[in-house]
């Protein structure tokens, strides 16, 4: 009888506490978006997953030796799980539509308003005693706005790796709303007159152009930013692979095996910080509403950028492309370019759209760069 008592007390239904089950409710409900829904599938999948072997009572996989407190370890903690997944997506990239149209940059630069004022939205209500993030949480949660997952988990790795488990899954979360929260937004700040505006085709950009800009803007960024040149270094690489026509075999590396290696296990690290103890806090509710304020913003700066563009240039450019400098690849682009189909049919504005969203993701880079230096 005592051995049964001793059995039934080393189950996990006997150990489990209502935090626990609570969390485990969470991941699946995770689970269920990324499948169900198919929202973000390739990181809320493992997140979902990884939350929930985390949460199960009597076995410490997320503590001290557990293999996912292993993967926390080996790729978050140091920041080589998102840089290798900034080199897949270098891999990916093609910076032709920016090179094709420079002007977009500002586009991708203004997108990455909302992260700066985020970070000062977070220490004013801090400061009004609603919340009581330090300004290292701040910086990493104002980088939510960046719409850029693996570059909001290498900020908030550095700087706030209490939190990461809760930025993680409201920047996924984010960007896979991407189409649900940026219309309303690129609506109201436009006129259907703007919306209908045609854009020209691009100029063809030459491969010696691709090459050298990943070299350039590496360098340039650099010497300025010292902070900003892993994020940036690792996709100027991929990138340079990609557009050099020497090294196949690495870029193909690069684009599938390797980033679809580390995107199970980055996902299975993150699902790891959805323990209860630091997952289930006032502060998770503070974060995913100042992520969504963030995300609004940089949508929003994108678009007014683009209007003040068109009022300062005779050379007219669609004002919603502005909205996916925030650098949701390609979802933000594809978004915009609906919009633009709905109010002209013969509007093609994804290829445009590609300018300020790759634009983004550099303007997210150096944004985390300048955060990391001021704060870290």
């Amino acid at each position: 009888m005592d051995q049964l008592i001793e059995l039934w007390q080393s189950t996990g239904i006997y150990q489990m506490e209502p935090k626990q089950l609570l969390m485990i409710l969470v991941s699946l409900v995770l689970l269920y978006l990324a499948i169900a829904k198919k929202f973000e599938p390739l990181l809320l999948l493992p997140i979902g997953f990884g939350g929930m072997l985390a949460n199960i009572p009597g076995v410490e996989i997320a503590v001290g030796d557990g293999v996912l407190a292993q993967f926390y370890s080996m790729g978050l903690s140091t920041g080589i799980f998102p840089l290798l997944i900034f080199l897949g997506v270098g891999s990916m990239t093609d910076f032709g539509p920016l090179l094709a149209n420079p002007k977009t940059l500002l586009l991708g630069a203004a997108a990455q308003f909302g992260i700066f004022a985020t970070v000062l939205g977070a220490l004013f209500f801090s400061d009004l005693g609603l919340f009581d993030f330090t300004i290292r949480q701040a910086a990493a949660i104002g980088i939510i706005g960046g719409a850029d997952g693996p570059t909001a988990i290498y900020v908030a790795g550095m700087l706030a790796p209490e939190l990461l488990g809760a930025i993680a899954v409201s920047a996924y979360s984010y960007m896979a709303l991407v189409p649900l929260i940026q219309p309303p937004i690129m609506r109201a700040l436009t006129t259907v007159q703007e919306r209908k505006i045609e854009m020209t085709q691009l100029r063809a950009v030459s491969q010696r152009e691709k090459i050298l800009f990943p070299l350039l803007l590496l360098i340039l960024v650099a010497l300025v930013i010292p902070s900003a040149a892993p994020l940036l270094g690792m996709f100027c690489l991929g990138n340079l692979m990609r557009e050099c026509g020497v090294v196949d075999r690495l870029t193909k590396t690069a684009q599938n095996a390797l980033i679809n290696t580390v995107t199970i296990l980055l996902g299975l690290a993150v699902g790891s910080r959805l323990i209860a103890e630091q997952f289930l806090v006032p502060s998770t509710l503070g974060i995913l509403a100042l992520g969504i304020v963030a995300f609004s913003i940089g949508t929003a700066s994108g678009v007014l950028m683009a209007k003040l563009m068109n009022a300062l240039s005779s050379s007219k450019i669609n004002p919603l492309i502005g909205a996916a400098g925030v650098s949701a690849v390609p979802m933000a682009a594809r978004v915009a370019n609906r919009l633009g189909t709905e109010a002209n049919p013969h509007n093609f504005l994804l290829m445009h759209a590609m300018g300020p969203n790759v634009a983004g993701v550099i303007g997210s880079a150096v944004a985390a760069g300048i955060l990391i230096q001021i704060v870290g």
